[in-house]
């Protein structure tokens, strides 16, 4: 099992200075992750600093509530392709999904899957606010608007990632469209749990800590903990 390429190094906090980002990325390319999520004004930087390294730059539209204007998520997303984008993690409109608006939620992310231009977008649905039902249905449409990912959270919102919702965004959705857990992946446990629940990606802040861990469970230095199924993780 590769861990490493199962985790987006997430670089997302608003405090972050320049140096911060650097380190980021740093990390990512020492420890061969599968991209770093980075927030929109640092797409060229991370781009630059991790050329060549095999890691991906992935950074987020609409983010963190969902609730600019389609035409602005559009543009936005065609400005990061454009200084080098490889991943675009798009947050629904979480409350037209709510209203059950879901022309409106459809196009949306349509719109934003046709101006990454055959870039990897992950949708987040922020499940949080929604009721199993809105979740279900959040899911379908951005399959049907030609999603890669349905992800489970911002990491912003009151809560994150937990087992029944992996178990349900993936039982939604085809075996083509991928789950990615975001919110309280903490530790190796987590990950893990989550990744037998169906989650394919994580969103990590903690990603040298879980990797370590892998590393030494490897070795046989660390016993392998028990791995339980609590719905907890945010």
């Amino acid at each position: 099992m590769n861990v490493a390429k199962m985790i987006d190094h997430s670089l997302l906090r608003p405090e972050l200075t320049t140096d911060d980002i650097r380190r980021g990325c740093d990390i990512a390319a020492r420890r061969a992750v599968a991209s770093v999520c980075v927030r929109p004004s640092d797409v060229e930087f991370a781009a630059a600093a991790l050329a060549g390294t095999g890691v991906l730059v992935g950074t987020v539209a609409g983010f963190p509530h969902g609730d600019t204007r389609t035409t602005t998520k559009v543009a936005e997303t065609r400005d990061l392709v454009d200084a080098g984008a490889d991943e675009i993690d798009m947050v629904l409109h979480i409350g037209r999904l709510r209203d059950g608006d879901t022309a409106y939620v459809h196009d949306d992310i349509a719109a934003v899957v046709a101006a990454a231009q055959g870039r990897v977008v992950k949708v987040i649905l922020e499940n949080a606010y929604l009721t199993d039902e809105q979740k279900v249905t959040g899911c379908r449409l951005a399959e049907r608007a030609g999603a890669h990912f349905v992800k489970t959270s911002s990491g912003f919102a009151p809560g994150g990632a937990t087992v029944a919702d992996i178990r349900l965004m993936r039982a939604t959705v085809s075996p083509h469209v991928e789950v990615k857990a975001a919110g309280g992946v903490r530790s190796l446990d987590t990950l893990l749990t989550l990744h037998r629940a169906g989650a394919a990606r994580f969103g990590a802040t903690a990603t040298e800590a879980i990797l370590d861990d892998f590393a030494a469970r490897e070795r046989g230095e660390r016993p392998v903990a028990a791995v339980t199924t609590t719905d907890g993780g945010y």
